[in-house]
């Protein structure tokens, strides 16, 4: 953990959604530990209470529960945050669902909650929050998870591979949009990451997709959240508009 001097989020105002679990859980934990004060959004009222616990940094956490495919919800929340705290840093569009199906198989109601949720609903979040950013001398950076199947494409996730190839378009256009505000739009793409949604992954198929990661692991989640706490704290203050893959080496 870092010292206090040396926390490089101090201060900052983040929002992270999907953060009840998996992947937004450890990215809530790591801005809160580097400084940040964390805006850490999740579906299931109660998911962050269950791991948030009494450590000293994690009073810079605030859950709040939210449908983040209700536009005037989430657009709100972010407004209240905005008159809360005066300024918005961070934001990390993470939350995401993810239905894997077989070409023949496609459904149109799973399509459509992907997109929605994937695609159409971080847009929102990036725009709600990037108007903000805009108006704040200093700029900001949003961060978008995308996927490694959005880059190179996975047999058997031909939806959910389009909706994360959406994210990984949609940040280069927004990081050349908004560079002139001094806001940094970049994206990270992990590969196959230990969380709760691989409990329901056919075993014999986890191996096989295993044994594509040269480095002969998955990804721990908290490997993800170092990712974006290098992406949204000052070190990265020159990059802006990449993709970075944190996977390991994944041959697909």
């Amino acid at each position: 953990m870092s010292n206090m001097e040396e926390q490089i989020l101090k201060n900052r105002v983040c929002i992270v959604t999907g953060a009840g679990k998996g992947i937004g859980k450890e990215i809530a934990k790591a801005f809160a530990k580097e400084g940040g004060k964390v805006y850490a959004i999740e579906h299931q009222q109660g998911d962050i209470e269950k791991w948030k616990g009494s450590k000293e940094y994690y009073k810079n956490i605030c859950a709040i529960a939210a449908d983040i495919n209700e536009s005037e919800e989430i657009r709100k929340i972010i407004l209240d945050i905005k008159k809360q705290e005066g300024k918005i840093d961070v934001l990390v569009n993470n939350a995401g669902i993810e239905v894997n199906e077989r070409i023949g198989m496609i459904s149109k109601i799973n399509m459509e909650r992907m997109f929605q949720t994937n695609v159409y609903s971080a847009i929102e979040i990036l725009q709600y929050c990037s108007r903000i950013m805009m108006r704040q001398e200093v700029g900001g950076s949003i961060i978008n998870i995308s996927s490694v199947v959005g880059m190179k494409g996975n047999a058997g996730q031909l939806v959910y591979s389009a909706t994360k190839g959406a994210v990984i378009a949609f940040t280069k256009s927004a990081a050349k949009e908004l560079a002139e505000f001094n806001i940094r739009v970049n994206s990270i793409a992990p590969g196959l990451t230990n969380t709760g949604m691989l409990k329901e992954t056919n075993q014999d198929l986890l191996e096989k997709r295993v044994k594509n990661i040269r480095m002969g692991r998955m990804a721990e989640p908290s490997e993800i959240a170092d990712a974006a706490g290098f992406l949204a704290s000052d070190l990265a203050r020159f990059i802006s508009g990449q993709i970075i893959a944190v996977d390991g080496c994944t041959v697909m």
